[in-house]
Formats: C-alpha cells, sequence, structure tokens
C-alpha cells in the first residue's frame, strides 16, 4: 500500500519539524556545551593560555573515547542516562539526549582544531598588553575563529541531521523514520525520494547559509 500524499501530507509535514526539533535542540545545546569543551582542551593543552596537563589529559581522553562509538550503539548505552532525564528511552525527548551528548563531543574537536590553527602570534600579542585570558578568549580567539567555526557548525548541523534519520529506533519520528515506515518498507519508492529530495534541500540550504555568513564574516 503506497503513501496517500493528498489524506497524509500533515504527517509528513509533522515529521519534518520534528527533525527541525531534533536537530535544533541538539545543536543548540550540543553546539553551546562543546564551544566550551573546545576551548577548554584549546588553552589547557601544552604551551595553551591556562595549560593543564591534568585537564586536557582526561578531557582529550573522553573525547576520544566517546567519537568513534557508531551512534547506534551510543543511542543504546545511554539508556540509562536517557531514562533518568526524560523518565523513558522511547520518544523524541529520549532520542534528543544522545544526539545532544554526541553532538557536544564532535564540536569539541571542530572547535579545538579550528583553534589551534590561529596564528600564535596574535595571542602572544595579546598577553604582553595585558589582557587577562578570558579577555583573549572572548576578543581575538573566538573572533578570529569565527569563520571557519561558522563553518564546522554547518558541517555538524549535517551530521546531526545524519544522526536524526535514526530516531524512528526509538520511536523518535523525524524525516528519516518517515522515509523508512512509509517508504522502503512499502516498497513506496516515490514516498522515499521525496523525503530524501527534502532533507537534500534541507541540508543545502544550511550550507549556503553556512558559506554565506563565513564569507560575510571574511570580508568584515
Amino acid at each position: 500500500m503506497k503513501f496517500d500524499w493528498a489524506q497524509n501530507w500533515p504527517v509528513f509535514v509533522g515529521e519534518f519539524w520534528t527533525t527541525l526539533y531534533i536537530v535544533g535542540i541538539a545543536i543548540g545545546i550540543g553546539g553551546a556545551v562543546g564551544l566550551v569543551l573546545g576551548v577548554v582542551l584549546y588553552v589547557t593543552r601544552r604551551g595553551g593560555l591556562l595549560a593543564n596537563r591534568w585537564v586536557f589529559t582526561g578531557l582529550n581522553v573522553l573525547v576520544n573515547f566517546v567519537r568513534p562509538i557508531p551512534f547506534i550503539i551510543f543511542l543504546t548505552a545511554v539508556g540509562p542516562l536517557t531514562i533518568a532525564l526524560t523518565g523513558s528511552r522511547i520518544g523524541t525527548e529520549a532520542f534528543i539526549v544522545p544526539a545532544t551528548i554526541m553532538a557536544s563531543f564532535a564540536t569539541s574537536r571542530i572547535v579545538e582544531q579550528n583553534l589551534v590553527a590561529l596564528d600564535p602570534g596574535l595571542i602572544e600579542a595579546a598577553r604582553s598588553m595585558g589582557a587577562s585570558p578570558l579577555r583573549i578568549i572572548l576578543t581575538v580567539v573566538i573572533p578570529e575563529a569565527l569563520a571557519p567555526l561558522i563553518l564546522g557548525y554547518t558541517f555538524l548541523f549535517i551530521a546531526v541531521v545524519d544522526m536524526s534519520a535514526l530516531a524512528g529506533f526509538v520511536g523518535g519520528g523525524g524525516l528519516g523514520d518517515f522515509a523508512l515506515t512509509q517508504g522502503y518498507q512499502r516498497f513506496d519508492w516515490g514516498t522515499t525520494y521525496i523525503t530524501v529530495l527534502v532533507i537534500v534541500l534541507l541540508v543545502q540550504a544550511i550550507q549556503f547559509l553556512g558559506n554565506f555568513l563565513a564569507r560575510k564574516v571574511l570580508g568584515r
């Protein structure tokens, strides 16, 4: 039985907004936490503004431990934490917990790599003028790395959209689940292709916006 678009269009629209909800929360919270973690990794590494071997090593090991875990496995592994935070391991909110955690660790590495690429001379110049580490981070480090950070967060958005396709495994809904249940499982290739096209257009729109903002920042 094929999907009746005339009758079930609201279902598709609802799943589209579910995807945006999942991605928005995961990037909003995960992106903010990841920014903090990435900055901590940057400033505590050897030669950093607040060099601390123990803090850097501990956080670095934690990030390296979590990031390689396939998301579908991570999704089940954090089940007890998900239940503790949301009261269930099923549903959209239950999916957002592991998605946000994974986004946080992914962002931390993106941020760290972009900050490490900065010219050390800029930091030393700010230091020589007596600026505090916090002031250097807020007025030198982040502004100078803003363009690549925007591109990094654009990549993160695409990665989280990718993760959201697995929301159906815990009853989280979204376009990925819609394409699987309403298209693939019913051998309705038209529904599958339309859903895929919408996801591609969404990703392309965000990529265009990210590129545009990065160019604006570089041209400031």
